[in-house]
């Protein structure tokens, strides 16, 4: 290979699972991802927005992510993710949502509903408290029980992946999209990528590598990501440096009410002491008063 191609960059990660072509490819990743969730292997998916590179490549607001149905009408959803921010978790739930309710049609009825499964492919960890790469979430109540088997979604955190060694198909495919831009001699593949499956996805890369249309046109893609990529980063910078100036006028604020507490408590203190003082002088001149009395008398 000329170049090296990171399978991550969406023109390639949609060429990878999303082109024709490579249908078994979609097939079997699908199958090593979710295969344990679903009732049966699957054997094949038509592909709802297959991957055309001359209108991919040349639009900059290409849909990115791999739409699949299978025989049963079940519906299969794959994106690749850069870059990781707060609301990521909203977005992922919110298309979720709308391709499972695009479903239906105006008057039409819920048991038309087909399962809608929705994986993505995190190159930045969003969970932070969690060292697992793998994360699946389906709608269940507080004991575990399943609504129904209409929702699933899967986060894979790419960068959480260290196992040395490759124990099943679904981590050779994680491995792959971690890894993939270091594999430069399709000759010389390591142990874990000398399957068929990997063999044609290193093809793939080949192409994008080789081909000096392709080549250009990846390098534009990538150049693109990473632009948006930096001003995500920037906008999240931005926050960050506005949360912390908020959260310093709230201290100064703060300690400015505390000072004006305690300006309130000594200036209180104060006034107590004052009015002891008047009673004391008060008691004083009763005192005194008592004390002529007695001695008039």
């Amino acid at each position: 290979m000329k170049h090296k191609i990171d399978p991550k960059i969406d023109c390639v990660f949609k060429a990878l699972l999303g082109a024709e072509d490579n249908r078994n490819l979609l097939v079997h990743f699908l199958n090593a991802i979710i295969g344990s969730d679903i009732a049966a292997p699957l054997t094949n998916v038509d592909i709802l927005n297959p991957y055309n590179d001359k209108e991919f490549l040349e639009d900059k607001l290409s849909i990115v992510d791999v739409k699949a149905k299978d025989s049963d009408d079940n519906i299969y959803q794959i994106e690749i993710q850069l870059v990781s921010y707060a609301n990521l978790p909203a977005r992922i739930l919110y298309y979720w949502a709308d391709i499972y309710s695009q479903q239906l049609q105006q008057g039409e009825s819920y048991y038309k509903l087909k399962p809608t499964y929705s994986i993505w492919l995190l190159a930045e960890n969003l969970i932070k408290d969690d060292t697992d790469y793998i994360h699946t979430y389906k709608v269940r109540d507080n004991k575990g029980r399943t609504l129904n088997n209409h929702c699933g979604i899967w986060l894979l955190e790419l960068q959480k992946f260290n196992s040395p060694q490759v124990e099943n198909e679904q981590q050779r495919w994680v491995r792959f999209f971690k890894e993939g831009e270091q594999l430069t001699d399709e000759t010389a593949l390591p142990d874990w990528m000398t399957t068929n499956e990997m063999r044609q996805a290193m093809s793939t890369l080949k192409q994008f590598s080789d081909k000096e249309r392709d080549y250009h046109a990846y390098q534009a893609r990538q150049n693109y990501l990473r632009e948006q990529i930096c001003i995500q980063h920037e906008r999240d910078e931005a926050l960050i440096d506005k949360e912390a100036a908020l959260a310093d006028k709230e201290a100064a604020l703060a300690d400015k009410e505390a000072a004006l507490a305690d300006k309130e408590a000594a200036l209180a203190d104060k006034e107590a002491a004052l009015r002891l003082i008047k009673e004391k002088d008060a008691e004083l001149e009763r005192l005194k008063a008592l004390l002529a009395k007695n001695n008039l008398h």
